[in-house]
């Protein structure tokens, strides 16, 4: 019986310093060029432009495999279309490649066969998230209840004094 308070009140503990834990930003995946995909005829430096690509985050390339690929190029490659010398091709032959953006840098992609000189061609420059959000400190003049670490505190408090109780 002992036993069962004890594991009830780890339980509690446990369950409380998780809910005051910050929230992390999460990795996301990028599906390039929306429900376009990687094809011709798409602006890829204007599907870019308003998206903050964090480290951890990913690109998922669709595309015709039977016609396109993806190359990861350097600035150079990427400027003159420059298929030739590839960092790496992602290409697997499904045309549903995953590229992870697990380095802060700048990733330059091309398609090759002449595709990049009809705009098939992505740059993002990649950086590590922010940091989870502080808590705000508590100030003297507002009410307990508009502070989540607060009421994070209290309701552990409130937790322990029960599970206690039961010893």
């Amino acid at each position: 019986m002992e036993m069962s308070r004890f594991g009830l009140v780890l339980a509690c503990s446990v369950l409380m310093v998780v809910m005051m834990m910050p929230c992390e930003v999460e990795a996301k995946r990028w599906t390039v060029g929306g429900n376009k995909g990687w094809t011709s005829n798409v602006n890829y430096t204007i599907w870019a432009q308003d998206i903050q690509f964090y480290k951890d985050d990913w690109l998922f390339f669709v595309y015709d495999r039977n016609q396109q690929n993806v190359l990861q190029v350097n600035r150079t490659d990427y400027e003159s279309c420059n298929e030739n010398n590839p960092i790496h091709s992602w290409t697997t032959g499904a045309g549903r490649d995953v590229v992870p953006l697990n380095v802060t840098k700048h990733y330059y992609f091309i398609s090759g066969h002449g595709f990049c000189y009809g705009g098939m061609k992505l740059a993002v420059h990649v950086i590590n998230p922010p940091p989870p959000p502080r808590a705000s400190p508590i100030k003297s003049d507002s009410a307990p209840s508009a502070s989540f670490g607060l009421r994070s505190a209290m309701a552990f408090v409130a937790a322990w004094t029960f599970a206690s109780q039961l010893f």
